[in-house]
């Protein structure tokens, strides 16, 4: 395999900017990709949900993972989303990932049809068997309609040592638990939602890739490695805060509109979303600039 990088710490599920018009803004992309590395960032991952990996084209997804690798050098990792509703389109982008020269691919369970066990499994075994770059598992349930659950996660990380991590984002911490007793020793688990990423940590987890450290990356990571140093009253200061944020922009909102509006206010060119996803409306504008406001404020 291509890559010996450990996947773990915080990474970046970041943002696509695009112009008003929907078109994709590189030069945009290029200046975030130099803030959140600056900011310390463990792993950036393009293309995934918060990239709006379904309203990407083919061709758009290859310009924005070459523009994220040559940005990121070897400064750090880059974990590239490939799931799609089939496994043939699934085998396909993974595959370009992997030309491309990226550390890892991230691959959601196939969304739009509910799928058994028997499938998801062998959806998973086809894009394992096409591919000899690390995998990482990705269980998001809010927009897919169904959870990986741990037996099957286990399943494939014992028949396939491709299999570096899970990405689990139902912030359901008994699935956590389970997933971290059976395959926690093997595989990398990672908290995919900013409110469960210290209870993550403190099971065993190795780190998050969450939402909210598009626009605060410092604090996500300074989360880490509060934790990562036993510094556990700071930790769980600081896992406050990021749950807070994490409310407003991720729960409360249209999280794609929600986030690039928040890192607007903090100077950064993320764009906006494409449609059809909207701005946020005013009254959300101004909750949205109340955190920011609140967050700047805080002594961390």
């Amino acid at each position: 395999m291509k890559s010996q990088k450990r996947f773990e710490g915080i990474i970046v599920p970041h943002i696509t900017p695009f112009t008003e018009k929907g078109e994709l803004n590189l030069e945009a992309l290029r200046t975030c990709i130099h803030f959140w590395i600056e900011a310390g960032v463990d792993g950036l991952m393009p293309c995934g949900s918060n990239g709006e990996a379904p309203y990407l084209a083919w061709e758009e997804r290859r310009k924005i993972i070459a523009t994220v690798l040559e940005e990121a050098g070897s400064k750090t990792a880059v974990l590239a989303g490939t799931g799609a509703p089939s496994t043939w389109e699934t085998i396909r982008l993974t595959k370009d990932a992997a030309d491309l020269g990226v550390d890892a691919a991230v691959v959601v369970t196939p969304y739009y049809f509910r799928l058994s066990n028997r499938e998801i499994i062998s959806h998973y075994k086809a894009v394992l068997e096409a591919v000899d770059i690390p995998i990482i598992l990705y269980s998001v349930p809010k927009f897919t309609g169904y959870a990986l659950e741990p037996s099957t996660i286990a399943k494939l990380a014992k028949e396939y040592s491709q299999v570096a991590g899970v990405k689990d984002s139902s912030g359901n911490i008994a699935t956590i638990t389970e997933t971290i007793r059976l395959v926690g020793n093997r595989i990398a688990v990672l908290a995919g939602t900013a409110d469960v990423v210290l209870p993550t940590l403190a099971l065993g987890g190795k780190g998050a890739v969450i939402a909210v450290a598009n626009p605060y990356p410092k604090l996500c990571k300074s989360l880490y490695m509060s934790y990562v140093e036993g510094n556990q009253q700071k930790a769980a200061q600081l896992q406050a805060v990021v749950t807070q944020i994490n409310e407003i922009l991720v729960k409360k909102h249209n999280q794609l509109s929600a986030i690039k509006e928040a890192m607007r206010m903090l100077g950064l060119p993320a764009g906006y979303p494409r449609k059809p996803a909207l701005p946020l409306e005013e009254p959300a504008k101004a909750e949205v600039k109340r955190l920011v406001d609140y967050v700047a404020g805080l002594k961390l």
